[in-house]
């Protein structure tokens, strides 16, 4: 689901893994981890235990960087964070780790949230840049469902599968 309310743009998606809660907890606490199947980003350095400074892919090829700050960690069960105030991005984030019914593996529900750079201009613009990147595959919604599945992938087959620079056919 993504929504523009009150100048903030939210996604959240959920999937299950074949994989025990603490496993996948784990390694995304690592946050160090998160390029690996987060596309649009480039690099995590890790600070601290609270701290770290994220790299992103930005619009055409320019690196964006912002620190983040653990807000929540509850051990096997959820993981929040924000971006610091005066960071270039306003953003925040959470995942949740919940065993699966049937013990069937773990759910895995993220939710993103920022907030368009330019107070009022960049609110107003939000919906049509969130429309404009979906033209060029980059719509928010379908950005963390595709980061959700190379989670799945990485942590169930170890490797992300991916079909990207083979020829049509």
């Amino acid at each position: 689901m993504s929504t523009v309310m009150n100048q903030r743009v939210k996604v959240e998606k959920t999937l299950t893994i074949n994989k025990p809660v603490e496993e996948l907890y784990h390694f995304w606490r690592n946050f160090d981890n998160l390029p690996r199947f987060i596309k649009y980003l480039k690099e995590v350095r890790v600070h601290d235990e609270k701290r770290s400074h994220w790299i992103s892919k930005g619009f055409l090829n320019e690196s964006v960087e912002w620190d983040v700050v653990i807000t929540e960690d509850r051990e096997n069960e959820l993981i929040a964070w924000t971006s610091v105030e005066g960071a270039a991005i306003e953003t925040s984030g959470r995942v949740h780790f919940k065993p699966a019914p049937g013990n069937r593996g773990t759910e895995v529900k993220t939710v993103r949230e920022f907030t368009p750079p330019g107070g009022e201009i960049g609110a107003a613009l939000a919906k049509p840049v969130i429309d404009i990147a979906k033209l060029f595959g980059e719509d928010p919604e379908l950005q963390i469902k595709e980061d959700l599945r190379g989670f799945r992938m990485l942590m169930e087959a170890g490797e992300i599968a991916t079909t990207e620079g083979q020829p049509r056919g």
